[in-house]
């Protein structure tokens, strides 16, 4: 067993090195073991488009269910319809199979106890639990449940008024969300376009993930093609939002949260709308203009969403497209119910494209990953802390290091993912931005020279 695909805030890795059948049999016992100590009795379990999901959600069913857990089977679903699922279903926990956002040869596991998903301590817990073997006897019942049409019903009940059609583009990347947000944003009324449409685990036509140039280049082609008001793509399990707007610019997470953010704020002033280490100055401005209170907080699906409960804030959003709705929804990242609430915004007015231009303009690079293994990222991280506290006016260092000089900025933080270090980098000139990213880049060079 590969210690390492017990990440921060799931259980990641690559199919046949890290993951085969037996390895899945042995952590359905131990999730079920760890689940049983705290009375779950029924839970449900999801998978997404890749080609091992459905052989590893069959074992982790019977070994769940054979540990004396009652499962709810709801197929193939994008993973917020299991978080929908743990609520409408009134259930004790669940497991969404997913590679999320990683290549085709990777998968994990997203698991849910009550209401929310687990990270950190609690996932070492499960860890500790397969290496000790330990499990449950018992017999569970399995049921299939095709949960989807209330999810879009539900949807459909929150999303107030979409007054305008608009031509929308989606692109879920051959994952697992294209029917359903395609069946949401038709009942809003918009005349609604998708590509890559399919669920095929081989990602045909570019990998998804709608915050990489490569992920959203098919779909910003499509929008600039055909006219269209507003792109929207997805990742492979449907928690994650990239969008292209009419220009053919690429709104992130961190801008989406913004605009969202403005929305709720018009009527409910002094909300705490979270955003992370990788978001833009503009969001956290934006936010307190806007007369709400801006939060930065950890990266991380699980994190988020603790933050969130924790401040009892209305929004929380990341840069890499995690949007999480305390108001009106249930709290979790849920890429779809954010395009709703963004076509809701976007409808109202006469001129959508006016909602994007509002947005104040910095310069700025997008995620950038860089190859460091995971032996050493952490340790090459703290390194540049070092560094940047020497060089850089104000460090945080909540998550990695976010180092500044007034509004130009620079971030350098070990993926919990990847075997990568994140980059990202905003200024007000070309020049800047440039003698930031120089700065960064040569010092990172230096240090993992070190460690290799």
């Amino acid at each position: 067993m590969n210690p390492a695909v017990f990440r921060e805030y799931d259980i990641r890795g690559v199919v046949g090195r890290d993951l085969d059948d037996e390895f899945v049999q042995g952590l359905s016992r131990a999730i079920a073991a760890y689940w049983r100590e705290s009375g779950v009795g029924k839970v449900c379990l999801g998978m997404d488009a890749r080609l091992s999901s459905p052989r590893f959600k069959e074992i982790l069913t019977k070994g769940i269910a054979d540990s004396g857990i009652d499962v709810v089977d709801i197929g193939l679903a994008p993973t917020p319809v299991m978080y929908f699922a743990l609520f409408r279903l009134d259930l004790d926990g669940g497991i969404a199979v997913t590679g999320s956002h990683n290549p085709a040869d990777n998968n994990g596991f997203k698991v849910a106890m009550g209401k929310t998903t687990i990270y950190g301590q609690e996932i070492q817990k499960i860890r500790s639990y397969m290496e000790q073997g330990r499990r449950v006897e018992g017999k569970g019942h399995v049921v299939a449940y095709d949960i989807i049409p209330e999810y879009v019903d539900d949807v459909l009940s929150r999303i107030l008024n979409c007054p305008n059609r608009l031509r929308v583009i989606i692109d879920p990347g051959n994952g697992v969300s294209g029917a359903t947000a395609m069946a949401v944003l038709d009942a809003l009324g918009m005349s609604v376009r998708g590509i890559c449409l399919e669920p095929d685990g081989n990602f045909p036509h570019h990998h998804p993930d709608p915050t990489t140039e490569q992920g959203i280049a098919m779909l910003k082609d499509q929008v600039l093609q055909e006219g269209a008001d507003i792109g929207i793509g997805f990742d492979g399990d449907g928690d994650r939002i990239g969008v292209i707007d009419a220009r053919g610019n690429v709104v992130y997470g961190d801008m989406i949260t913004a605009i969202l953010a403005r929305s709720i704020l018009e009527n409910k002033q002094g909300q705490k709308i979270i955003g992370e280490v990788k978001c833009s100055k503009v969001l956290f401005d934006e936010v307190a203009k806007a007369g709400g209170i801006p939060i930065m907080g950890k990266v991380g699906h699980s994190l988020m969403k603790a933050r969130l409960t924790q401040e009892q804030a209305a929004l929380a959003g990341e840069m890499s497209g995690h949007i999480f709705f305390n108001d009106r929804w249930y709290g979790f990242d849920d890429a779809v119910y954010a395009a709703a609430r963004l076509i809701e915004i976007l409808s109202a007015r006469d001129n959508p494209q006016a909602v994007f231009d509002a947005l104040p303009k910095m310069i700025n690079t997008p995620e950038i990953r860089v190859d460091c293994p995971d032996r050493i990222k952490f340790q090459v991280v703290d390194a540049f802390k070092l560094y940047a506290r020497e060089h850089y006016e104000d460090c945080i260092d909540i998550d990695g290091v976010r180092f500044e000089n007034g509004p130009v900025w620079g971030l350098v933080r070990p993926s919990n993912t990847q075997p990568v270090i994140v980059l990202r980098f905003e200024a007000t000139s070309a020049d800047e931005l440039q003698a930031i990213q120089d700065d960064t880049n040569t010092k990172l060079v230096e240090i993992m020279g070190r460690f290799a």
